[in-house]
């Protein structure tokens, strides 16, 4: 188990292919270092965020302790489009 982090650097790659799909790394991250298969799903991309992300600061649709996590344990965090559910 990765211990809690604080905060950190990262940058979220908006998919050009797949609406309302974001993907956030840390911010010495290639995408191409990525899994391929990871990669060739997202698609063309855009740089649309770098900032430092902190377990206290608050993002629109995904839990930030989540995304800090994800990013330690497998590299990135993917951010889907959200379900009918959570549109209602």
């Amino acid at each position: 188990m990765v211990p809690p982090i604080k905060s950190q650097e990262i940058k979220v790659f908006k998919s050009l292919k797949k609406l309302d799909t974001y993907l956030y790394v840390d911010k010495s991250q290639n995408f191409e270092e990525l899994p391929i298969a990871l990669r060739d799903s997202f698609g063309q991309y855009e740089l649309v965020l770098e900032m430092v992300l902190s377990a206290e600061r608050k993002l629109a649709r995904a839990d930030t302790n989540q995304v800090l996590s994800d990013i330690a344990l497998k590299g990135f965090y993917l951010q889907l489009p959200p379900t009918i559910d959570e549109l209602s």
